[in-house]
């Protein structure tokens, strides 16, 4: 592979001109296959493996503006908790399970490790990926179906859905306070600060090199006359409430003893308490409303921005969406596609494009369809749709929940008779559309 240069003789990156072309004379997959093996033997490379050390070097940031690292024990610990949720094998090879969940953004890490949960998933999709090689010959710009974009049904879907909204949030400032200091007070687990020190031997034999550990040791530290961080202004950034909110939080029960022993510990327990807490309120209190009628996203926008996908991997052709092909990002996703194609009731539809924005106080939010559907050949139907793997609301992340949630709020604001509704299945949809 020839490394770009300019003039100068400085690398030049970007993926226009650095490819790596190869000519293969057997079957693509094939040869996928054998070069990962290859890489694997002569580079010691394990493609697919999660090592128990893998998370040990994430950064944290610390009050004092120094980074802090997840470190070795709790890095063992995701790995436990990987295993035991059967994402990997008792030699951490990844499983489908775990390809399956990332590509839908539905992960189940410990819930101690929410705040750091995006950082841990990047991890897992380097990992996971494997050897990632798509065929280029494959790969096939998706063109607008005029005959569905043009069309007056598509034109009432999108008149209904396009507008946007702001929102406010109003929530009880005391009852949050309340709801933060009893949860703190019932699910704090806090002990001293400990050093483990550990003796392992390596050990080689067909499954690659592993480590054995021989001899571990644990040791409590009491020192207490070390300085301790300023956990209000800590609190104070994560989370965005007043001083005076974050003492009454913390004072209204008899954990703060537990700051003393272990600041760390209960910093990030206490901050990750209260924003599961803010999460709730912010929901129960969000209120959207629609601007005027010069906002919203064009039709025109399906035309200016270019969509690209490979065959047989992660697009199928359509004749009802408002592009000749569909991409999809899961194959729940597929299987609603088809469903959608073959459906007699389903007249048109669209994978919502990335640029398809709500906003919502814990960041943007992209919803997956938006679907017309034609009962008894005369009531039509206009839906957004959300896929999931469940569901279920207690299977989701919180985050993720409540964006959903916001998502509807965001089309009852709109008052155009369209429905958001959450579906796991194509099934399922239809189900909610008949009740």
């Amino acid at each position: 592979m020839r490394i770009a240069e300019n003039q100068d003789g400085e690398r030049v990156h970007g993926f226009d001109v650095n490819r790596l072309t190869v000519m293969a004379n057997e079957s693509y997959e094939d040869f996928a296959r054998q070069l990962q093996k290859e890489i694997e033997e002569e580079e010691g490379i394990k493609f697919g493996v999660v090592e128990p050390h893998l998370f040990a070097n994430i950064p944290i940031p610390t009050v004092d503006h120094r980074t802090e690292y997840l470190g070795v024990e709790t890095s063992q610990e995701v790995w436990d908790h990987l295993k035991a949720k059967g994402y990997i094998d008792a030699n951490g090879k990844v499983q489908d399970s775990l390809r399956t969940d990332l590509k839908t953004n539905s992960v189940d890490l410990p819930e101690e490790l929410n705040d750091h949960a995006a950082q841990i998933t990047a991890v897992l999709r380097k990992v996971a990926g494997s050897l990632n090689i798509k065929n280029a010959n494959d790969r096939k710009q998706i063109r607008l179906n005029k005959a569905v974009f043009l069309g007056e049904e598509f034109k009432q879907l999108w008149e209904r859905i396009k507008y946007r909204t702001t929102f406010r949030v109003d929530f009880d400032v005391e009852k949050l306070i309340e709801e933060c200091s009893d949860e703190i007070g019932k699910r704090l687990i806090v002990g001293r600060a400990r050093f483990i020190s550990r003796k392992a031997r390596l050990k080689v034999d067909q499954g690659g090199v592993r480590t054995e550990v021989v001899q571990e040791s644990t040791h409590v530290y009491e020192a207490e006359d070390y300085q301790l961080p300023d956990v209000v202004s800590y609190l104070q950034n994560e989370t965005n409430l007043t001083r005076r909110t974050l003492v009454e939080i913390m004072t209204r029960n008899d954990r703060l003893e537990d700051f003393k022993k272990n600041p760390q510990k209960y910093i990030e327990q206490v901050s990750a308490i209260i924003k599961r807490q803010m999460r709730l309120f912010i929901v129960d209190g969000i209120k959207y409303q629609r601007l005027g009628d010069d906002y919203y996203y064009a039709q025109e926008l399906f035309e200016e921005n270019e969509l690209y996908g490979y065959l047989s991997k992660n697009m199928l052709e359509s004749e009802k969406s408002v592009f000749d092909h569909v991409v999809y990002d899961s194959d729940v996703e597929e299987e609603f596609a088809r469903s959608f194609e073959r459906s007699d009731n389903v007249k048109v539809y669209a994978k919502l494009p990335g640029w398809f924005r709500i906003d919502t106080p814990l960041g943007t939010y992209n919803p997956d369809w938006a679907v017309l559907v034609e009962m008894d050949g005369q009531e039509r139907l206009y839906f957004v749709v959300e896929t999931k793997g469940s569901q279920f609301t207690d299977v989701l992340r919180p985050t993720e929940q409540a964006k959903i949630d916001c998502g509807k709020e965001h089309f009852k604001a709109l008052g155009s008779e369209t429905e958001f509704v959450v579906a796991d299945s194509y099934e399922t949809f239809i189900e909610q559309t008949t009740r």
